[in-house]
């Protein structure tokens, strides 16, 4: 049976016992919690101080495949993408010459459908009325057909040419006189204004002229001729010329 005395010196010592087993409880549950601060406070130090250069060891990668992905580019985006494929300067030059030599063909296969649509005859003023034929009339013979029709009515090339003569002529006022490739020259008179120059290449409805009455003249009209021969060759009914050349008048 315990005496006062030890009843005495357990009382006293329990108050101490209990303190020291919730310091040594309290102990092992801030362990985990300081062990993960400390880790967690590591990883940031050596992703810090690898950033700056300072100890290379904690910048390092930790096995192949990160240095492999260390080694790939990246998109601006912060994404890793693959490296990025290339060709050589020659390849290149190569390609551009291709792509020029195409553009080349289709430009002339384009102008050569042009030059297919594009007619090769045409009527000397569109919308014109027919006032005097190729006969007689007055007493002599008129050697061309009259096309009447308003002041300043563009006039056309019949055919494709060169511009023999444009200028003033005798009894038409104006003339503009066009050699064309089958050796016809086609002569057109009376006009108000020529348009086109000496020496210059016209092709089949180039205005070459606008329609008036200068010259022995009654009204606005266009006089039109065609010499078989050249320039001073003869004179052949334009009617026929015309529509031998898919022309209507």
């Amino acid at each position: 049976m315990d005496t006062l005395d030890d009843v005495a010196t357990d009382l006293l010592e329990a108050p101490v016992a209990r303190r020291r087993h919730r310091r040594q409880s309290g102990a092992r549950h801030r362990r985990p919690t300081m062990l993960l601060g400390a880790l967690v406070a590591g990883g940031v130090a050596a992703g810090v101080l690898g950033a700056h250069g300072l100890p290379s060891a904690l910048a390092q990668p930790t096995s192949v495949a990160a240095a492999q992905k260390a080694l790939l580019t990246t998109d601006g985006t912060g994404d890793v993408g693959m490296p990025q494929a290339s060709i050589t300067v020659a390849e290149a030059q190569a390609r551009l010459q291709e792509v020029a030599a195409s553009r080349a063909a289709r430009a002339q296969a384009d102008q050569a459908a042009r030059e297919a649509a594009r007619p090769k005859a045409a009527m000397p003023v569109h919308g014109a009325q027919l006032t005097t034929c190729f006969c007689m009339r007055w007493g002599t013979f008129h050697y061309g057909i009259d096309l009447a029709a308003p002041m300043y009515t563009p006039e056309y090339a019949a055919e494709d040419g060169v511009v023999l003569r444009a200028g003033p002529a005798t009894g038409f006022g104006l003339a503009v006189y066009i050699l064309h490739a089958d050796g016809y020259v086609t002569v057109y008179g009376h006009m108000d204004s020529i348009t086109v120059d000496v020496g210059q290449y016209v092709q089949a409805g180039q205005t070459i002229a606008l329609l008036g009455m200068r010259g022995q003249s009654t009204g606005p009209h266009l006089h039109f001729e065609v010499h078989q021969g050249g320039e001073y060759g003869t004179p052949i009914d334009p009617i026929p010329w015309l529509h031998a050349r898919g022309v209507t008048v």
